[in-house]
């Protein structure tokens, strides 16, 4: 797992230059600086308005007597898509927005659940519960 972080750590960020001087070349400087700080703010104005959505969905679990599974991995998936759509460049703003979009979000969380499940399985994780 380490290994694929320290990967995406060292490939994503040359993929975005690289991303960045070509679209700047096609474009313009100026409009790929106007793009960055347009995903930016789509980006923040999304990521709240799915974040409060999310919270009332869970506080609506919760007064049912249900545990708000769902919404937490929902929860966890905006905050990563709203983190990563922070860094400026259009790799990560893509992968942002899939993790803000709900259509998009649903099979990364069932691939994130299965990777949890493996890992829990190997006995590289463990999770507690009361």
């Amino acid at each position: 797992m380490f290994r694929w972080i320290l990967l995406f750590v060292l490939i994503v960020p040359a993929l975005e230059i690289g991303v960045l001087v070509w679209s700047g070349n096609k474009i313009g400087p100026w409009w790929v600086v106007l793009l960055i700080i347009l995903t930016g703010v789509l980006g923040a104005w999304l990521a709240k308005r799915q974040g409060l959505e999310t919270l009332a969905r869970a506080r609506q679990s919760m007064a049912y007597g249900q545990a708000p599974r769902e919404e937490i991995m929902d929860g966890i998936c905006i905050l990563l898509g709203a983190a990563v759509l922070l860094t400026p460049g259009f790799i990560t703003d893509a992968i942002g927005f899939l993790l803000l979009f709900p259509t998009t979000r649903k099979p990364i969380k069932r691939w994130m659940l299965n990777m949890l499940r493996r890992m829990m399985d190997r006995g590289t994780i463990t999770i507690f519960r009361r």
